[in-house]
């Protein structure tokens, strides 16, 4: 069964500082979590949202949990699909906002979130995905830890450090979903974001936050949990396909930094800024000015 939000609640006119932000929930089997993670989007209030979600049949209540926010929601289906990426391709096609991103029916944005990013990207259009300060809430919902934020580049993730980039806290342009092909690979069962992040390095650079935008619920049914180490693997095996595809200079310049080892280079990274060396190895971030009360990018 399909449904569109079309005798919704009274649609808020469109502000102009506001982009539209699509956000799509797949879900099966969550009833546990789900309408914590509903909430955590909806009550945020921010008026341009296009909330979609897409569970997979579920016959633990999750429908009765859909229906009772499908005033909040653009679209909601339920029925069989073909899995995790197959229910985010299906999201995503009913989509039109600028501002991409999706969040599991387990885990959680915070109540800035949204109009966080929404300024964030206003405010720098040359900036085409961002990823935020990685945190992890506990089976009961609770933040429990805010993880050292990792900035990474095309050339650390060529040379194999690349683990991990919290897909709760991604958030993309429109522009940037559709050069990198306008999908997730429904081929992959866990790593599907992965996958998608190789194809967004290609052609833009990850700008790291530095504030949390969104957590990842542990609990044990978990997809990444699944399939007794299939995520890392289908990661390794993306990897392998997408260095092979790259450019013998970019694969020269990924050598260089894997001979510096991972806990230099960092260091690396800040002490050829200052020199004006190897331009090409910068870390973009973005931090708020509290001085001008506005988003800076590094």
């Amino acid at each position: 069964m399909q449904h569109s939000a079309t005798n919704g609640p009274i649609v808020q006119p469109s502000i102009p500082q506001y982009p539209r932000i699509s956000v799509v929930t797949p879900s099966f089997n969550q009833a546990d979590y789900l309408e914590a993670t509903l909430r955590s989007v909806i009550t945020q209030r921010y008026p341009e949202l296009e909330y979609v979600v897409v569970d997979g049949g579920s016959r633990d209540g999750s429908v009765d949990i859909i229906e009772r926010y499908a005033a909040h929601l653009t679209f909601w289906t339920s029925e069989a699909d073909g899995g995790h990426a197959d229910a985010l391709n299906k999201g995503f096609a009913k989509t039109t906002g600028e501002i991409m991103c999706w969040i599991n029916s387990s885990d959680m944005q915070y109540p800035w979130t949204l109009h966080t990013v929404a300024e964030i990207f206003s405010q720098l259009p040359q900036v085409d995905w961002i990823a935020g300060v990685p945190s992890l809430f506990d089976a009961a919902g609770r933040p429990r830890a805010v993880a050292f934020p990792r900035r990474l580049n095309i050339y650390d993730v060529l040379a194999g450090d690349y683990r991990w980039i919290q897909q709760e806290s991604v958030f993309w342009r429109r522009r940037l979903w559709e050069r990198a092909g306008g999908r997730v690979d429904a081929e992959l069962t866990c790593a599907s974001d992965f996958e998608l992040w190789l194809r967004f390095f290609r052609s833009a650079r990850l700008y790291s936050v530095s504030t949390v935008l969104a957590g990842y619920r542990i609990h044990d049914d978990r997809l990444g949990e699944a399939g007794d180490g299939l995520y890392e693997r289908e990661a390794k095996q993306a990897h392998s396909r997408f260095v092979v595809t790259c450019r013998r200079s970019t694969l020269a310049r990924a050598r260089l930094i894997s001979l510096v080892g991972r806990g230099r280079r960092r260091l690396l990274s800040e002490g050829l800024a200052k020199l004006g060396l190897l331009p090409w190895y910068r870390h973009p971030s973005i931090n708020y000015d509290f001085d001008h009360l506005k988003w800076v990018a590094r």
